[in-house]
């Protein structure tokens, strides 16, 4: 799922442009408004019901102390994304600017991450641009999208288990370390996918696994935010297990992705292998 964020002051047209950009992607398209307090109700008029009517699936509004739609629970956007990562193939946060993820920024916008394209109003951004821009953004995969796509494998009806491993940010190894704030992946583009992908085609290939799928987030990875993933669906739990644990050794020692990490002292750049 490809999630981008159109973010600007309340004047910059930032709901025009996420019905625009709603309207012209192909595929399942969610929304997730950001709201500066819970609203009283969801109707006519609102821009959450504006998302909807130009075409979104399945559309959120989350303020910061948690969700309107929320049940007395506070949900956060990752966990927002986490549920809509596998029916969907975009996601349109409309404002959320200290997110990381890439921007279509207006006015005088300052916000975290990538910026995709910037104008003063969203009137000067070319819809056609914004979408040739966003297909070129790296797709966010979380456990329950890759577990999904496991599970869609031809073999699924003889496999009895599925195995998985999640690599995360940790704060700090112990109570003197310094506390890590977050660490920065980069890769060869290409390079590092086709790695993967050949990691994954030879354990394939062993008898009773049936499917291997592996992601890698680069960019920004904050403390407790998942890093990586390996997905497993086998015949039995010992071919699971198995092809977990070499596919993530694998992946740290063969893949070339390179890491930055930064701490409340400072930054440095590590070898993410080992």
């Amino acid at each position: 799922m490809k999630v981008v964020a159109v973010v600007g002051p309340s004047d910059t047209g930032k709901t025009g442009l996420v019905e625009r950009l709603v309207g012209a992607l192909e595929g399942e398209v969610a929304t997730v408004k950001h709201l500066t307090h819970p609203p009283d109700r969801d109707g006519e008029g609102t821009d959450t019901a504006r998302h909807r009517a130009a075409g979104a699936g399945t559309t959120y509004g989350l303020a910061d102390g948690g969700a309107w739609f929320a049940d007395g629970e506070g949900w956060s956007l990752d966990a927002t994304l986490e549920t809509l990562a596998p029916d969907h193939d975009y996601t349109v946060l409309e404002g959320f600017s200290d997110a990381t993820v890439p921007k279509l920024e207006l006015g005088s916008a300052e916000s975290a991450g990538e910026t995709l394209l910037a104008a003063p109003e969203a009137d000067a951004i070319d819809t056609g641009d914004a979408v040739a821009a966003i297909q070129d953004v790296e797709p966010v995969e979380t456990l329950s999208s890759l577990v999904a796509a496991a599970k869609d494998s031809p073999a699924t009806e003889r496999a009895g288990a599925v195995a998985t491993f999640t690599g995360r940010v940790r704060a700090k190894d112990g109570p003197e370390d310094e506390e890590t704030e977050y660490l920065e992946f980069e890769k060869y583009e290409g390079v590092a996918g086709e790695r993967m992908a050949q990691i994954s085609d030879e354990i394939e290939s062993r008898e009773g696994v049936f499917e291997v799928v592996m992601h890698h987030r680069v960019g920004v990875v904050e403390a407790g935010e998942d890093i990586v993933f390996v997905v497993v669906l086998a015949g039995h739990r010992a071919e699971a297990f198995a092809a977990v644990e070499d596919g993530i050794d694998r992946l740290k020692e063969e893949v070339p992705i390179f890491k930055k990490e930064v701490t409340v002292e400072g930054e440095t750049w590590v070898d993410s292998h080992g």
